[in-house]
């Protein structure tokens, strides 16, 4: 498995857990930090904490990773999960709003595709 499978598989367990705006960049080529950022939305802070939760369960028990730093769990405003050659992000709709991360992220070439079915609302 790769590290790109793994972000698909996140991104999945976002999908499952209904978040929203599901975004996969490749960012290899803008920094050292990481070479891949996901990011989606919730629309409270309960189901943020319940995505991360999700996507820390998929990912251990799928591609036995475990993240080597969370940030923003106890508020569940914005968390980050952060796997070493990607990082996820997992936003309240209000802040993702506020910092729109991917604008400074994403280019015209850089969006993974992701073959996810539609949440319904």
């Amino acid at each position: 498995m790769t590290e790109k499978d793994a972000v698909i598989t996140a991104a999945k367990a976002m999908n499952d857990k209904r978040g929203t705006d599901i975004v996969a960049l490749d960012v290899s080529e803008m920094t050292s930090i990481a070479d891949y950022m996901l990011i989606c939305s919730a629309r409270n802070s309960i189901l943020v904490r319940a995505i991360a939760d999700e996507v820390e369960e998929k990912l251990s028990e799928l591609h036995s990773l475990s993240h080597t730093r969370t940030d923003g769990y106890r508020d569940g405003r914005w968390i980050v999960l952060d796997y070493g050659s990607f990082l996820v992000h997992i936003f309240h709709e209000q802040e993702r709003e506020f910092y729109r991360l991917e604008r400074l992220w994403e280019t015209a070439e850089n969006r993974i595709p992701l073959d996810l079915e539609k949440n319904e609302q």
